[in-house]
């Protein structure tokens, strides 16, 4: 196990201490001042900045890679989120390896996708939105390494409410309880030469592929779903340089005809001669 993965679970570990530790001294005497609940969660911090510094930044030029180009893992009208295009890290972080990892949503045509709305409804069913159930394909031949899909799709967070749950309980949540919780049912793919591919968020029971599977390039692999850390189905795809995102690295990616669109961008996937038509 690599330093950074031990790194992260003493991170949780001790986040986990501090809620018993609030908890207990809401309901309990324990005779010692309030603030010392908050040395485990300062202790965690501190264990994160020492893993960064020692392991090095996900970013850092020794870690730097020129884009490997794979095949696009959708096909047909999509448009994309929190691409690298714009900005790196993509989404914010560099945490669980998704530096250069971009998010698709289906765009079948103009208005097929519900719009986010303020008030109501606060959420809608995953089957109300074009993505759901849209069939994803291996980005490029490899080896599965990782294969779930026992998590539940959730209804989605597009209304203003639904959206600060998400943000101030639910993603805590997740990601306190692993990162298996966070990309929700996934596919990681070893494409050799230390390149991994992650294909997450997917529909439960849609896999068609299991760990030990070699795979070809634009083979069928799974559905696109809405479980994990999500606000709506949606295909979150990254490469990495290693099978765990916990401990992993991001690596740039292009998608061949189509290189890596911006965010906001309408595209349209061609079908490969593996995937059917």
């Amino acid at each position: 196990m690599s330093g950074r993965k031990l790194a992260k679970i003493a991170y949780r570990l001790l986040q986990l201490t501090f809620v018993g530790l609030v908890i207990a001294h809401v309901l309990l005497d324990l005779g010692y001042p309030w603030w010392w609940n908050f040395l485990p969660i300062v202790l965690s911090y501190v264990i994160l900045v020492v893993a960064h510094r020692w392991g090095g930044a996900p970013d850092s030029p020794r870690a730097a890679r020129e884009p490997v180009e794979v095949e696009p893992p959708v096909t047909g009208r999509w448009s994309a989120l929190n691409s690298p295009a714009d900005r790196t890290p993509s989404h914010g972080t560099h945490a669980y390896g998704q530096t250069y990892a971009i998010d698709v949503v289906a765009e079948p045509e103009p208005g097929a996708r519900p719009a986010f709305r303020w008030l109501w409804p606060l959420a809608r069913r995953a089957g109300a939105f074009p993505a759901y159930g849209a069939p994803l394909f291996a980005a490029a031949e490899g080896t599965v390494v990782r294969a779930v899909d026992s998590q539940r799709d959730h209804l989605s967070r597009t209304s203003l409410l639904a959206l600060l749950y998400l943000m101030i309980v639910e993603a805590s949540v997740r990601d306190l309880a692993g990162v298996k919780r966070v990309v929700g049912n996934h596919v990681v793919l070893d494409l050799g030469d230390g390149t991994h591919a992650l294909h997450a968020h997917l529909r439960r029971g849609s896999l068609t592929v299991r760990e030990g599977d070699r795979v070809t390039a634009g083979q069928l692999i799974a559905q696109c779903g809405n479980s994990g850390n999500t606000t709506e189905p949606h295909l979150h795809f990254q490469l990495m340089d290693g099978p765990d995102p916990d401990s992993a690295r991001g690596i740039p990616f292009t998608w061949r005809g189509l290189g890596v669109p911006h965010n906001r961008e309408t595209f349209e996937a061609p079908t490969t001669t593996a995937q059917p038509t």
